[in-house]
């Protein structure tokens, strides 16, 4: 079987963009992520597969630790009521499963059916860490990389301050 992220890697240096991958064993969830991402450099996330009611896609990619309140982030993101899309719909989409959703995922969504939207310490961070495509490696990429990665796929990105907004609410 080949690997997954060979072709994201390949995409990524064509873009002149510099990246860090470090193996671990697979990862789930951010809990897993902070007990064994030892002293690994950077901001670390949590990315949020989401369906609204009118079946618009969103990838929600936020610092780990920022507080989203899925009764409200429909508000936030202004669309149709939320719900976590399901497991199929996101391979079928992202080509990734459960665990491994990643703003990387966004290279496989060849019909652009994907709304994205990154939180703002994420967009102004430096360092940032997300699985490439696969949950027993992490990829380390500067963040004005990621914005510049995703703005080549075609995406537009909605840059969120989820602690405005959570103020707001």
């Amino acid at each position: 079987m080949s690997d997954p992220s060979t072709a994201l890697f390949d995409y990524l240096e064509n873009l002149g963009i510099e990246t860090r991958t470090h193996e671990h064993v697979p990862l789930f969830t951010v809990e897993d992520s902070q007990k064994l991402r030892g002293d690994l450099p950077g901001l670390h996330s949590k990315n949020l597969f989401v369906k609204d009611k009118k079946d618009a896609l969103w990838l929600v990619v936020a610092e780990e630790n920022t507080e989203i309140r899925m009764n409200h982030l429909h508000k936030t993101l202004g669309c149709a009521r939320l719900s976590f899309g399901k497991p199929e719909l996101l391979l079928e989409t992202l080509g990734v499963i459960p665990g491994s959703v990643t703003p990387f995922a966004l290279i496989n969504d060849h019909a652009r059916k994907i709304n994205f939207a990154l939180d703002e310490k994420l967009a102004k961070g430096d360092i940032l860490n997300f699985h490439p495509l696969r949950n027993d490696r992490t990829t380390t990429i500067q963040s004005d990389d990621l914005l510049r990665f995703v703005t080549s796929l075609g995406y537009e990105i909605r840059i969120i301050d989820f602690k405005e907004k959570i103020d707001s609410f």
